[in-house]
């Protein structure tokens, strides 16, 4: 075996009815001998630890989850253990059924890359049925407007739409759109109406002399100059007209006046009395 320059060169074959002379041996990563060409695969030697590496995955029934086999262990045993600790039915119904467009007739299956969630029904629709009336959308919610008559608006409006009914889906959805706009200006001026009529009684209770709430003697007007206050409104004008009309009329007369020594004018602003000097007497403020 070998050659006299390279003595190592070549080996036979581990196989017994083999032992083939091979000058480029191969070497089993599992069993560590050495095999010629024609023995070199796990099946053709017959390698007693061909599964040490093996991934052998089994899908759940009932889960639909992977079950992978271990080596060396009866696979029984590794179904047993999965169904008694890992095995969950509910997650078969999520990973079997895949999420499709809710459109009838469309089959298409929703991705990441290919899902549109619509701004006024917020469901998700394919590439295709992005638009409104694509996918027959309902439009927009209608606002709550909260007042009492809504009811009556509301099923006044619905007759209206079922004795109008368009038969393309265009139509249908410019409809749609006109009686949202005409509920939102409803509700807008109702709401208008309602805060017209609180202000009306508001002022009128102010000019009667009486503020909302002030049963039971309740102090709501106060004094904007001082803390004091008082239950209606008429008091507390004559609390300002005789307390602090004559602290105004004090400041106004601590004005200081500056007087001209020529003609004896007054100014209040030492610089408009400076330019009265300058303009009218010359520039001099001799007498």
């Amino acid at each position: 075996m070998g050659t006299p320059e390279f003595p190592d060169l070549g080996m036979h074959c581990s196989v017994e009815d083999c032992q083939q002379i091979d000058f480029l041996p191969f070497t089993c990563d599992r069993c560590n001998k050495v095999f010629c060409l024609e023995h070199r695969s796990y099946i053709k030697h017959l390698c007693p630890n061909a599964n040490q590496q093996d991934v052998t995955v089994l899908v759940c029934p009932l889960c639909a989850k992977g079950v992978r086999l271990i080596p060396n262990e009866d696979p029984n045993i590794t179904w047993e253990s999965h169904v008694n600790s890992d095995c969950d039915p509910s997650n078969y119904q999520k990973a079997t059924k895949k999420k499709r467009c809710p459109v009838p007739g469309c089959k298409e299956i929703l991705t990441f890359s290919n899902t549109l969630r619509c701004r006024d029904c917020t469901k998700e629709h394919c590439l295709k049925h992005r638009f409104g009336p694509d996918h027959k959308c309902p439009g927009p919610k209608k606002p709550d407007s909260g007042f009492p008559f809504i009811g009556l608006l509301n099923r006044s409006q619905k007759r209206e739409s079922s004795s109008n009914n368009c038969s393309n889906g265009s139509s249908w959805w410019g409809s749609g759109l006109l009686s949202a706009a005409s509920n939102l200006r409803a509700s807008a001026e109702a709401g208008m109406q309602k805060l017209g009529n609180a202000t009306t009684q508001a002022l009128q209770r102010a000019k009667d002399g009486t503020a909302q709430g002030s049963r039971g003697g309740a102090l709501l007007e106060q004094c904007t100059q001082c803390p004091a206050r008082f239950s209606t409104v008429s008091a507390l004008i004559e609390h300002a007209e005789k307390s602090h009309q004559r602290n105004t009329q004090q400041a106004h007369s601590r004005v200081m006046i500056d007087v001209c020594p020529k003609c004896s004018r007054g100014f209040q602003d030492p610089v408009l009395l400076v330019e009265h000097v300058e303009r009218d007497h010359g520039g001099s403020s001799i007498a």
